[in-house]
């Protein structure tokens, strides 16, 4: 017993000539006497070496002992400069911060938001809607019933569970809610993700994103829409770009066209973005077929409407001479990146 408490005795001493100047002296005398393996909890280990009688005179000896012990380091810490206030006093407030990599909007976001910008100065709402749909909203109130033979131009997931639900192949289901509503007049266009059962190539995905618009009121007339169309290519693609409208045909509008412009991946001759044409294909149009108002409660010998469709996919190739359409959804950052900065 006796032998014990001069060696703490002499430990005591020792840590009182210990020099602690800096955090590596510090760290030495942490584990040297608190750590784990340290003197003060082999001490402790002696305690069942004690007899009972004298195990609170030696505990009380530990203790102390122990108390001594952290308060040193405590001091020390201090003055060591490792303490977190200590610490925080020495961080230099004026150096400049550590760069982070910027990041940019998608390429498919960025003309999304550019499409959205122009139809908004003409006057254009943007309106939403599920895409998971019904058959209703996504076919039949369209003047697509059931086993029309235009409902094979678009291959269509259906969900197991309940046939009579589908992922939307158009954002045309949005038109159909918003005609629904009853709120007259109607201009709006309705950006979203569709889903069709295609085979995935540079022009085709089994998902893409569609800007829809539609515009509902007295007097609307087919004019109408091909000078709203017109503005839209030319604030797009700028002044000079070539337009031409084909005869087409779509159960929800009539008279129907498919609008072309000037293919600017291969400028004419020709390439597989344009199919060897020179042109490419960016929207179906029309005038919105009687049939289709009066399956949304809304009189057609009143109103009269026109309706687009266009795939964000073919606009951002076009806008960015981009040729394979799978480079939008592989996550490419060495493609991503070009996009850095852009607007």
């Amino acid at each position: 017993m006796e032998a014990i408490l001069g060696q703490i005795e002499a430990y005591r001493k020792e840590i009182e000539a210990f020099e602690i100047g800096n955090a590596a002296q510090l760290e030495e005398y942490r584990i040297k006497y608190l750590g784990t393996k340290g003197i003060v909890k082999a001490l402790f280990g002696e305690m069942r070496n004690v007899p009972t009688e004298r195990k609170k005179e030696f505990g009380q000896v530990l203790n102390d002992f122990k108390q001594f012990a952290e308060g040193r380091y405590e001091s020390a810490r201090d003055t060591a400069g490792s303490s977190p206030a200590a610490s925080a006093s020495s961080i230099d407030l004026s150096l400049p911060g550590d760069p982070l990599p910027a990041g940019s909007r998608h390429p498919i976001s960025l003309v999304r938001n550019r499409i959205i910008g122009i139809f908004q100065r003409l006057g254009f709402a943007v309106a939403d809607g599920p895409e998971v749909e019904d058959d209703w909203h996504n076919f039949t109130a369209l003047n697509l019933p059931e086993n029309h033979p235009a409902r094979d131009m678009q291959d269509t997931f259906y969900i197991s569970q309940n046939p009579d639900w589908l992922l939307r192949t158009h954002t045309s289901n949005v038109q159909i809610r918003e005609m629904e509503k009853g709120k007259l007049p109607i201009r709006i266009i309705c950006p979203g993700r569709v889903y069709r059962n295609e085979t995935i190539s540079a022009r085709a995905h089994c998902f893409f994103h569609q800007v829809e618009g539609l515009y509902i009121d007295e007097h609307v007339s087919f004019a109408d829409l091909k000078q709203t169309l017109y503005f839209f290519v030319q604030e797009l693609y700028g002044k000079d770009v070539k337009v031409r409208f084909r005869p087409s045909y779509f159960p929800f509008t009539e008279p129907s066209a498919e609008m072309d412009v000037s293919c600017f991946i291969c400028g004419g001759p020709g390439c597989r973005v344009c199919k060897q044409t020179g042109w490419v294909e960016i929207l179906g149009c029309g005038m919105v077929h009687p049939t289709v108002l009066e399956n949304c409660g809304i009189d057609p010998a009143k109103y009269t409407g026109y309706a687009f469709g266009m795939g964000i996919e073919r606009i951002t190739m076009l806008q960015y001479g981009i040729n394979d359409l799978r480079l939008f959804s592989e996550n490419d950052v060495r493609f991503l990146r070009q996009f850095t900065g852009a607007v």
